[in-house]
């Protein structure tokens, strides 16, 4: 298999495209992707044709071979949405299919996954299946962001006998200061040295591995990863890295990474690096590629959380040391400063205590107390907040603009002088550590001091975990459509979104306005039903509890005493799902010492140790039940006697008490539209989705679900969830009847 002229320049991945194909190109282009999926599906063992999986093939080589990639004045985009039902096969589906189409047009392929058990199978399973079977070799590679490598030159740094005298390890600039409460942290000295020798030897030992070649420097290939505190100042981030300025650069860990992407036909990558590189060029340019976003579902979330802001106002010790840092830098090249640096740090850390104080007075007024998020209304700062986030953004952005001047005063050196790059370089990662805080406080006061027609959702979040007050100041967007319209698929030509879960309510009108893709150009959706039989194979059974779910004790009161007398049925392998830790607290609480040994409770194990003990138990003739909540909604694959019930605590609402959820409802009431029926329902429907789709995984499954919440066939709302979910046989069961056994 051919693959197009690519170059790595060290900074960016370059991709030869053809812009366009010809009507026959086009015709030929998809009749090969086709012929490549029926190969695929002939070839490998265990594969059989399946009509929803080949109507995924047929759209997608249909949709994508008419995109027009690379430059054009008047592209044409095509952006293919398929939800396909658990057991279609999507993967092998898209795959095929897309390899094929990005051979003809001389391009590669991007996966995008939400979740690292998809990456795995991507990597370990289906990429492998589908090279077995292709006449010419299949290159592929798995994608990760910067953080993930190691920074060789910062390694050596903190590896040093002077690394604690250094500025890329300071222990304490995450801890809240005293300064609100007066109260002070007992000294602790002597262990804080302890601590750092212990990581400094650590630090050494890792040196050791990536010297003599016994460790690439990955962070996820290492035995025993470093704790994210002890990893985080080795952390190759671009913040901190001069690129090919660099002395150790032919030896950098994620440039030798990025060296095997340039050379894969398909990346595998995740949807937070996708957003995240958008203009940084650490990916194929996105008008020059063929895309699948796999977990389609994720994207608005995500979205939300790569264009949202926050800065502490309590943990400040970094501007005491920002002067310092950058007199340092200056006076090594001795260059000026054109501010009284220190006189600015010294004035944005008193502002920053200033709006500190102001928030804490707006949280007892509002009797949040000292553990609490509180939510600006409308996103309207208080009259009096304004002059001094005014001042916090204008002294920010002074700092920001002369640390960034020395940066590139940096670069232009070490490009001018090649000789004076080692030392450069530990000056920029010198700046690069202060960098990500001061572009925090910037990017949040702008944000908190935006006004618009769609306003922001804007909140502090007070907490006293540490036994000192802990504040922080948000602000994030509220429509991801509107995000991802403007970020992500103007650049994008050719896509495939795809998820078990995208229409809701039967419907993908809510999904195509949370991605910003209603009446996008190019944009079709396709509904693939699940091969399963779910009348023949599963029941979903809705309890009919007495108290009203809204009336929150006694629901959980009651769903608990019929929860209990059903796990005492459970013979094989069951999944219960909370809505809230204190809800599965509560249950937890209430059980027996013998229903106690057979349950595994989310956090109390990692996540695979949990499902390792539990296929374990049900291998040795033992029940086993997992009590989990929205993370062991989805993405958790558990067939046969794994998992012949869910049980569903509740309708799975989102937190009303959420900051986003809740600037996005006040902000539909305004317009007079009904948040509840526009937003919550669909989303709910969504989440029932996934949680439902736990119970029957293969087409010889046979399991049941049982709902506790009546709301779901009592209520209109709930029956347009229900329209949404697979064609289970629904049944009610009335106070004090018994559950059945699947089967």
């Amino acid at each position: 298999m051919s693959m197009a002229p690519v170059t790595d320049s060290g900074s960016e991945v370059d991709v030869l495209n053809e812009s366009a194909l010809s009507e026959q190109d086009e015709f030929d282009a998809a009749a090969q992707a086709l012929g490549l999926f029926d190969q695929v599906v002939a070839a490998t063992p265990g594969f059989r044709q399946r009509a929803g999986q080949r109507a995924m093939a047929e759209r997608i080589a249909s949709a994508m071979q008419v995109a027009d990639l690379g430059a054009s004045s008047d592209p044409r985009r095509a952006i293919a949405v398929i939800q396909a039902g658990t057991g279609v096969g999507k993967s092998a589906a898209y795959l095929a299919t897309m390899v094929a189409l990005a051979v003809a047009r001389k391009t590669r392929v991007v996966v995008s996954t939400a979740t690292v058990a998809l990456q795995e199978q991507l990597l370990n399973k289906d990429l492998p299946a589908l090279a077995a079977v292709l006449p010419e070799p299949l290159t592929f590679a798995l994608a990760k962001g910067r953080a993930r490598y190691v920074c060789r030159l910062k390694l050596e740094r903190l590896a040093s006998a002077d690394a604690a005298a250094g500025d890329l390890f300071e222990p304490d600039d995450d801890a809240p200061e005293p300064h609100l409460t007066g109260r002070i942290p007992s000294a602790g000295a002597s262990a804080a040295r302890e601590s750092l020798a212990q990581r400094q030897h650590q630090y050494r030992v890792l040196a050791d591995l990536l010297a003599s070649g016994q460790w690439d420097g990955d962070r996820d290939t290492l035995a025993q990863p470093p704790e994210p505190a002890d990893w985080a100042p080795l952390a190759a981030q671009r913040h901190t890295c001069t690129g090919r300025h660099c002395p150790l650069f032919r030896d950098c860990s994620y440039f030798q990474a990025r060296k095997t992407l340039a050379q894969a036909q398909v990346i595998v990558a995740n949807h937070d690096l996708v957003l995240a590189s958008l203009g940084h060029h650490a990916l194929p340019e996105l008008d020059q590629c063929l895309l699948v976003f796999d977990e389609g579902h994720h994207l608005p979330a995500v979205a939300l959380d790569q264009f949202s802001a926050s800065m502490s106002l309590t943990a400040l010790r970094w501007l005491e040391r920002l002067p310092r840092v950058l007199r340092d830098v200056a006076a090594s090249m001795d260059v000026p400063l054109t501010h009284d640096v220190p006189a600015l740090a010294a004035q944005l850390q008193a502002a920053l205590q200033d709006i500190a104080r102001l928030m804490l007075d707006a949280l007892r007024q509002n009797g949040s107390g000292l553990d609490a998020i509180w939510r600006l209304p409308q996103g309207v700062l208080p009259a009096d907040w304004h002059e001094p986030m005014a001042q916090i953004q204008s002294l920010a952005q002074t700092l920001t603009q002369e640390l960034e001047a020395l940066g590139a005063e940096l670069k232009q050196r070490a490009r001018d002088d090649p000789s004076q790059a080692p030392a450069n370089a530990v000056q920029y990662a010198r700046l690069g550590g202060l960098a990500p805080r001061l572009q925090g406080v910037l990017g949040t006061s702008t944000l908190l001091l935006t006004q618009s027609e769609t306003p922001l959702a804007k909140w502090v979040r007070a907490s006293t975990g540490s036994g000192l007050v802990a504040l922080s100041a948000h602000a994030c967007p509220i429509e991801p459509g509107d995000l991802l319209r403007t970020q992500l698929w103007s650049q994008v030509r050719a896509a495939v979104v795809t998820s078990a879960s995208l229409a809701s309510c039967g419907s993908f009108d809510y999904f195509l306005h949370e991605t910003g893709l209603q009446d996008a150009q190019g944009v079709t959706t396709l509904l693939v039903d699940s091969p399963f039989d779910y009348a023949r194979q599963g029941t979903l059974t809705v309890y009919e509890t007495r108290a009203d779910p809204r009336q929150v004790d006694p629901y959980t009161c009651e769903m608990i005493a019929a929860l209990l007398d059903d796990l005492r049925q459970v013979t094989h392998g069951a999944l219960v799902l909370f809505t809230s830790r204190v809800q599965m607290k509560a249950a937890v609480q209430a059980l027996d010492s013998a229903l106690r040994e057979r349950v595994l409770v989310q956090g109390e194990l990692s996540r695979n140790r949990l499902l390792g003990s539990h296929t374990l138990r049900i291998e040795s003739g033992l029940p086993s039940v997992i009590f989990g909540m929205q993370s062991f909604g989805e993405g958790l694959d558990l067939p046969g006697a794994l998992c012949e019930t869910v049980f569903i605590a509740k309708l799975p609402f989102a937190s009303p008490a959420d900051p986003v959820e809740e600037a996005r409802a006040e902000w539909l009431q305004r317009q007079g539209r009904d948040a509840f029926s526009e937003r919550v329902v669909p989303a709910t429907g969504l989440r029932l989705l996934q949680w439902t789709g736990r119970a029957i995984r293969s087409e010889t499954d046979v399991a049941q679900v049982v709902c506790y919440d009546r709301r779901l066939l009592a209520t209109g709302y709930g029956r347009r969830m229900l329209r949404g979910l697979p064609p289970y046989v629904v049944l009610r069961r009335a106070v004090g009847q018994r559950q059945t056994a699947p089967g």
